[in-house]
């Protein structure tokens, strides 16, 4: 029997170092991240998976034995995708088994949640590699009577700031033109830019999650940091493919 609605909760760019104390942009990153999945035990308890959209690390493979432990010990299936911060070989080597799943696909009720690699080695920036343009039209043709949620970390669509729009996705084109070919999708959630969106952008909803510790101030056309606190995200995906969410902040 179908769920009526399958829950999933978001964090994303936790930045994480080996070095527990160390800090990204004035916030300690390891104690940010746990402060965050403190306060957001509830709806962890509630979900059905987790989501970790990129940027687990922040150039630190030492880190990901921190989300080993703090995602590990959740009890829920963990959904990870890597980011331009992360090392894929260390990511996958820390990571390789349950709860945790690295890309692919993930099926749950009426829904089928892509996971989708958008790194670039070596670059800030991100882009579909044909093989990832590959996957994706795969994972939707394979299942044209499910919902689908599209995850990936880079933004493939403007955010309206100058700077931050030179390290999104270089071929959003080729992207869109995919997801165009299969009416199931319902949405397409990212990470990356440490800040929230929620829009209809190319008759498609775009959804970002601000990050598990700093963020960047919106709109600005050069890199600036801004003071909203951590947050995460909440999603309800229904059977009849519409989608809810809330935005939640750790309150200081």
């Amino acid at each position: 029997m179908t769920k009526s609605a399958v829950s999933l909760v978001q964090f994303t760019d936790q930045h994480l170092f080996g070095d527990p104390s160390r800090a990204l942009r004035g916030v300690q990153t390891l104690p940010a991240l746990q402060a965050t999945l403190a306060a957001a035990a509830a709806d962890i308890s509630a979900c059905d998976a987790v989501l970790a959209t990129g940027d687990l690390v922040n150039d630190d493979p030492g880190g990901y034995a921190h989300i080993r432990d703090e995602f590990g010990a959740l009890g829920k299936p963990v959904l990870c995708i890597p980011g331009n911060h992360d090392d894929l070989p260390a990511m996958h080597a820390a990571l390789s088994g349950a709860p945790f799943q690295l890309g692919g696909c993930f099926d749950a009720g009426a829904w089928r949640v892509i996971l989708l690699d958008s790194t670039i080695p070596g670059e800030t920036g991100g882009a579909m590699s044909q093989a990832t343009l590959q996957q994706l039209d795969d994972a939707l043709r394979s299942a044209p009577d499910r919902h689908a949620l599209v995850c990936l970390h880079h933004h493939p669509v403007p955010m309206k700031s100058r700077w931050l729009d030179t390290v999104g996705l270089t071929n959003p084109g080729d992207f869109f033109e995919v997801l165009r070919r299969h009416r199931q999708v319902r949405a397409v959630l990212f990470g990356h830019v440490h800040q929230a969106l929620d829009e209809m952008r190319d008759g498609l909803r775009v959804i970002a999650t601000p990050s598990t510790c700093s963020q960047f101030k919106p709109l600005s056309d050069d890199f600036a940091v801004d003071d909203a606190p951590p947050a995460w995200r909440t999603l309800q995906l229904h059977a009849d493919g519409s989608l809810t969410t809330a935005l939640r902040w750790v309150t200081r």
